[in-house]
């Protein structure tokens, strides 16, 4: 619901100056950060939070709030005073504490720390993305959930806009093109991203380095363009932001320009006010210039009234709580549906359906590549899970990510479950965060494991935020061969178990991909990185021991007298591990084989479990794996040997690569017969 304010309150400019009054002390007190985008958005910023924005300061997770995103986070004190103003829990100390160890109000808003911040913004261009991926949602959800009953109404449950803020930096990046580029293909009409257009960076002036036409670029895309909006007038905003939402069909920018650090005579409009404190003498004359009186942190209580979204907020939340009661009666079936979703659960029955699918996947032994292992998974969990959308940056059948039943997510049809996200890695895995955090959806994107590169900012910020994100990788070593290195990762996995909170499977068959999946599915404090081999690899005969996959590490080959080395090892590799414990075996040398696939997963278990698997006295230990050998120092000691790669591929057969590199068997067998 939106309303005009009520005649008599303070005038939109003193309400915008209560956001530069804050921005300006609280930088000032942290001598640290960027006042010249909340200044210069300031007006902007109380337009769209006290009369369009529908959103409840006291329930920030409401199901059909609108989303509002900070892409140029840098300007992280204009959403944390608009937080504080319209009545979040947000205290005036938390302001003051501003960029101070253990506040609510870090340098850039971080999900998870500050109620209504809906996601980490920092890195330029990746919060836009977020804001994609979100409207993507809303609009899949929409069209599934929303339902007409039988006298012809409309219940409409998922109905909301997301609103994006970005900056010069934003539009900079390459990812804003991957991004936006895909939003104008898809339709998001309920996209709105207002473009604060105020010529500066850091570095001076953008004319220098930034000179395209925004305006003409984005109707390039697709999308309905309002250029020219006075982004101090809050009249002209207002009209703005309401002929955007007008605009169903196509996203929507409206190209505001503003003056960066407006109100201070000295610094605005200059770089001097993008990313230091105004000083306290310009601060002095800046309270002057707009006639502000209060003293630092403090805000009149006719201002904070005339901010205060909270009945707004509540009847906003409250008329659609009785939308939803009469769609429950309608619907029940759905509605119990929609809940579930949101709520992030998983069936009941799930956890006893991959059992079962783990155990029939055991029974068959099929030997086939990981990703086709994967494939297999994937379409019966679209069976089991209605929130699964996948998708692939211009591979599904390399990634073998889609399945027969899928369908694709366009303008015209929004109810599917796979989206061709084209040649945009970096993108797709931005906006599969957004998808995550709109909630509803459970996300899962594929791409080559070399190109999780081109994406590894957003596999950083999934894993910082601590969000469900599915990130398929196949191709997944040099055995993958022909294409040579430029496509065979080598420094990729280390990479991604080096990331805190990031969880990374490497399954050795198709039962190890079961679990894998399983694992990836049920976690929910993180995202989860599936790596798949191109290659057909050797099913593997474990004696019953499939319940400790799930550990992350297990016994799979046990010798019959007392082991006197261990070689561990992940993925296709296990089967050359295997390989090399049966001939030592047939030397009378007892050598057990670890298979890893997880070994963050492995890490978190209880120690009795893991020495029972690496125990500490079996000193000679052995790693194999196609891949950079420093990662495995850690479980072999300084004593132990890696067969692995410290260098680039090479362009061949799989087969001939692999043995170039001397990842092969025999190249194991010497290295436990050198320990041993």
């Amino acid at each position: 619901m939106s309303s005009q304010l009520p005649a008599g309150r303070s005038s939109s400019k003193i309400r915008a100056n209560a956001i530069r009054a804050l921005t300006m002390d609280a930088i000032q007190r942290a001598n640290s950060g960027h006042p010249g985008a909340p200044m210069g958005m300031a007006d902007i910023a109380e337009v769209l939070w006290t009369t369009i924005l529908r959103h409840n300061p006291a329930n920030p997770e409401w199901r059909n709030r609108d989303r509002f995103v900070l892409s140029n986070g840098h300007g992280s004190m204009l959403l944390y005073s608009l937080l504080h103003l319209t009545g979040y829990d947000l205290s005036i100390q938390e302001l003051e504490n501003f960029r101070q160890l253990g506040s609510k109000t870090p340098g850039h808003p971080e999900y998870g720390y500050t109620p209504g911040v809906e996601t980490t913004t920092g890195p330029l261009g990746q919060g836009l993305a977020n804001a994609v991926g979100m409207a993507i949602a809303e609009k899949i959800l929409a069209a599934r959930f929303n339902q007409t009953d039988e006298e012809g109404k409309l219940h409409a449950i998922v109905d909301h806009h997301t609103y994006v803020f970005a900056g010069d930096g934003c539009l900079m990046e390459g990812i804003s093109h991957e991004v936006s580029s895909l939003a104008g293909t898809l339709g998001l009409g309920k996209l709105i991203c207002i473009y604060d257009d105020n010529g500066i960076s850091i570095d001076g002036k953008v004319s220098g380095w930034f000179t395209d036409d925004t305006a003409r670029r984005f109707e390039a895309y697709g999308w309905h363009v309002i250029d020219d909006v006075d982004g101090h007038d809050a009249k002209a905003v207002d009209s703005a932001i309401r002929s955007a939402k007008d605009a169903r069909d196509k996203p929507s920018i409206i190209c505001c320009k503003t003056q960066i650090g407006y109100g201070s005579p000295n610094k605005a409009g200059t770089a001097a006010s993008h990313g230091s404190p105004l000083g306290e003498d310009e601060i002095a004359e800046t309270r002057k210039a707009l006639g502000w009186e209060s003293d630092p942190f403090k805000i009149p209580d006719e201002i904070y009234e005339d901010w205060n979204c909270g009945a707004r907020g509540a009847e906003s939340e409250n008329i659609w709580q009785q939308q939803f009661k009469e769609y429950s009666g309608q619907f029940p079936q759905l509605a119990l549906e929609f809940e579930r979703q949101m709520r992030g659960d998983l069936p009941t029955d799930f956890s006893d359906q991959m059992q079962a699918l783990l155990l029939k996947t055991d029974e068959a032994g099929k030997s086939i590549a990981s990703r086709s292992a994967s494939a297999e998974v994937i379409r019966e969990l679209a069976n089991l899970l209605p929130e699964l959308i996948g998708g692939s940056a211009d591979l599904s059948g390399s990634n073998l990510t889609h399945w027969p039943e899928a369908a694709a997510v366009t303008a015209q049809a929004t109810e599917g479950n796979y989206i061709y996200y084209g040649v945009r890695e970096f993108g797709m895995t931005a906006i599969c965060n957004g998808i995550s955090l709109h909630g509803g959806l459970i996300p899962f994107s594929g791409t080559f494991l070399i190109f999780m590169e081109y994406a590894r900012n957003a596999v950083r910020m999934s894993a910082l935020m601590g969000i469900r994100n599915i990130l398929v990788y196949t191709h997944d070593s040099i055995a993958q061969g022909e294409d040579g290195p430029t496509h065979q990762p080598v420094e990729q996995l280390t990479n991604l178990r080096s990331t805190p909170n990031m969880s990374v499977w490497r399954p050795c068959d198709a039962v190890e991909t079961v679990a894998a999946w399983k694992a990836a599915i049920e976690r929910r404090s993180g995202p989860t990185a599936l790596v798949f081999s191109r290659q057909g690899i050797p099913h593997q005969e474990r004696d019953g021991r499939l319940a400790d996959i799930e550990r992350g590490a297990y016994i799979l080959y046990e010798p019959n007298d007392e082991p006197k080395a261990i070689i561990m090892a992940t993925g296709s590799e296990v089967d050359i591990a295997m390989q090399a414990a049966q001939n030592l075996s047939r030397a009378g040398k007892a050598v057990r084989v670890v298979s890893m696939p997880s070994v963050d997963v492995f890490e978190s278990q209880e120690e009795d479990y893991r020495l029972k698997v690496l125990p500490d006295v079996v000193r000679a230990r052995v790693a194999v794996e196609a891949g950079h050998v420093d990662y495995w120092r850690k479980w072999v000691g300084l004593d132990g040997e890696v067969v692995g790669l410290s260098t680039f591929g090479e362009s061949g057969p799989g087969a001939a690569v692999m043995g170039h590199f001397g990842i092969t068997p025999e190249a194991v067998v010497a290295a436990v017969n050198r320990l041993l």
